[in-house]
């Protein structure tokens, strides 16, 4: 039976941790100060998935037994938990953003004069735990990726409440936005990733 040392050795470096990621969010135009939310929530952004794949399966009978094929891949949406600010400069900017795709009192769009306009890609980037440290001692590190998924044409269905009550102690407000995917896709190695960098593997 394999001891631990076996396991050790069969374990190539380490394990990915759930907790080193980035999410980067982008708003389109109609948003009043998205940029600036944009960059607050690569901080605040306190829980993210990288996606699930799916595939559906078309199952076609013959003489007693099936036969499955593949059928249509299908996205489902993808969810961020955020850490609201004191000034909800995040919240706002996803309210902004779901009020420009559908107004609160008439059934129109102004965000731009076509679907594509209240569109925006994302991006969650997880990292591994080894970096090179920078010369400057307050300097953050400089991870490696391990994994790097882009969501194309995103944009926010829900904009979930924020529970206020006054035996919540000891916490912080968080909000989840629940956004619309057309599809996603991974970056691979030598693909383009933030800051024009490439995917170290």
């Amino acid at each position: 039976m394999a001891g631990i040392q076996s396991f050790k050795s069969r374990v190539s470096g380490d394990f990915s941790r759930p907790n080193l990621f980035k999410c980067v969010i982008d708003f389109p135009s109609v948003v009043a100060g998205g940029q600036e939310a944009a960059k607050l929530g690569e901080f605040t952004v306190r829980a993210a998935n990288l996606p699930a794949t799916q595939l559906g399966i078309v199952e076609v009978p013959y003489r007693g037994r099936v036969l499955k094929i593949a059928g249509d891949r299908t996205f489902e949406p993808w969810t961020i938990t955020i850490m609201n600010d004191k000034d909800f400069v995040l919240r706002n900017a996803f309210e902004s953003w779901a009020q420009g795709v559908q107004e609160y009192t008439q059934n129109v769009t102004t965000a731009g004069s076509d679907v594509g306009s209240y569109f925006k890609d994302m991006r969650v980037i997880q990292y591994d735990r080894f970096g090179d440290l920078k010369d400057s001692a307050d300097a953050e590190a400089d991870p490696k990726v391990l994994a790097e998924y882009r969501f194309y044409d995103t944009f926010p269905t829900n904009v979930a409440a924020i529970d206020l009550d006054y035996g919540s102690n000891d916490a912080i407000s968080e909000f989840t936005v629940e956004l619309q995917v057309q599809y996603w896709k991974p970056v691979y190695k030598g693909e383009k990733t933030e800051g024009g960098r490439q995917t170290r593997k």
